[in-house]
């Protein structure tokens, strides 16, 4: 069981919210890139974790992970050299193969056809707004028309796992809006949504527009109500959310379902994106690319940023790694529950003594005492996780475990 992401971090045009590591107009070090990727890509085999002790993270399976960027910027021969260099770490058979796309791109349908045929199983589309005027604002080159044309192409591709992106607190966008947003996007009967709300990031033309009066974006009380509404309209179209920011369709993925009926948490859909719930279970990922994020306990590591830097240090044989954090038991413990908490199924005691080597209640015994007489989280035999009122207040609630 091995999770690698790869980060592609070329863009037609950076959006004004943006603060990934992409470029735009940088098309011209592309052939180059994959080269460097295949090549780090082969320098990662002798890094392959070993299996999880952790059934529950066993059970995801491998994954890999195309993200930006704008994956789909790579023509079908680059995907093809850059899927047969990883291979060797991540046999594809039975692999969740992610890849995120952009609507207004090269998107059509003998593209995804081509990604479709060469082991692509899950793709995950930048959609963000279904209104026109706010697509404009936020840099994106695509109109609601041509997110649900690059849709509808990818069912006909043969996409059967496809995850939809949307922001929510977005500049101008009422209440009424993000409804009819909501609404319709349900129609559209995806296996997977994504709604992530809008974080004003310094440094992106963005935050330049708010600081300077140009744009308003919603209050957090604006912002939390639309967050609020989003879980009682996707829950009515039929879709369960399993994470903070993610909502599946259907049912139950084994070895990682609560339970539901007011006995524990809800329980995980078979459409979840594995590969994201491997970061959730806090389990060990590799990761290639330029700026990427790889953790293979007892140690994280961040790949050089520029494009420039990370193909000349892979051309000279050397892995293209510019930071690398040793991490303690401390860390484990408290990012286990970092990320763990976020998973409406929350953390079961066995996988975090499989994970971290020690039991739940000897680690943070009083603190789960404590957010449960405050009534933040609740408890089973087997599992902790958040209640409604202690997913408002997630952050709070997880830096107990940071700092306890």
């Amino acid at each position: 069981m091995t999770h690698l992401y790869i980060h592609i971090p070329f863009c037609q045009r950076r959006c004004a919210y943006c603060d990934f590591n992409t470029y735009a107009h940088s098309e011209q070090h592309i052939a180059a890139y994959v080269d460097a990727l295949c090549a780090e890509l082969g320098m990662l085999v002798a890094l392959r974790p070993p299996p999880s002790a952790s059934p529950e993270a066993a059970a995801l399976g491998d994954t890999i992970f195309f993200g930006g960027g704008t994956p789909t910027m790579l023509s079908l021969k680059q995907f093809e050299r850059i899927l047969a260099a990883a291979t060797p770490l991540v046999p594809l058979e039975h692999a969740e193969i992610s890849c995120e796309a952009n609507p207004g791109t090269v998107l059509n349908l003998s593209y995804l056809r081509g990604l479709r045929s060469l082991g692509i199983n899950r793709l995950s589309l930048g959609v963000q707004s279904l209104d026109d005027a706010t697509l404009r604002r936020l840099g994106r080159i695509h109109s609601a028309a041509e997110a649900q044309q690059s849709y509808t192409q990818a069912r006909q591709a043969g996409f059967t796992h496809v995850n939809l992106d949307l922001i929510f607190g977005l500049p101008t966008q009422s209440l009424e809006q993000w409804q009819r947003t909501l609404t319709t996007i349900a129609t559209w009967q995806a296996e997977h949504l994504a709604l992530y709300a809008l974080t004003v990031e310094e440094a992106t033309p963005l935050h330049a527009q708010v600081a300077s009066g140009q744009l308003a974006i919603p209050d957090d009380d604006a912002t939390a109500t639309m967050y609020e509404v989003a879980m009682e309209s996707l829950a009515a179209a039929g879709y369960l959310q399993y994470e903070i920011s993610n909502w599946g369709w259907g049912g139950a993925t084994p070895g990682v379902s609560g339970v539901r009926g007011g006995l524990g948490p809800p329980r995980t859909p078979d459409t979840a994106c594995r590969h994201n719930l491997a970061y959730w279970l806090n389990s060990d990922y590799l990761a290639a690319g330029a700026g990427a994020h790889g953790h293979g306990y007892p140690q994280r590591y961040a790949n050089l940023r520029a494009i420039g830097d990370y193909i000349a240090a892979v051309q000279a044989g050397t892995r293209p790694v510019g930071e690398a954090l040793d991490l303690t038991p401390h860390d484990l413990y408290a990012e286990t529950m970092l990320m763990g908490m976020r998973l409406n199924m929350g953390v079961s005691a066995s996988h975090f003594a499989a994970r971290c080597g020690r039991s739940l209640d000897a680690t943070y015994g009083p603190v789960l005492a404590e957010l449960v007489a405050q009534g933040l989280i609740e408890r089973t035999a087997e599992r902790v996780y958040l209640t409604p009122r202690g997913r408002m207040l997630a952050n709070q609630v997880c830096m107990r475990f940071l700092y306890d």
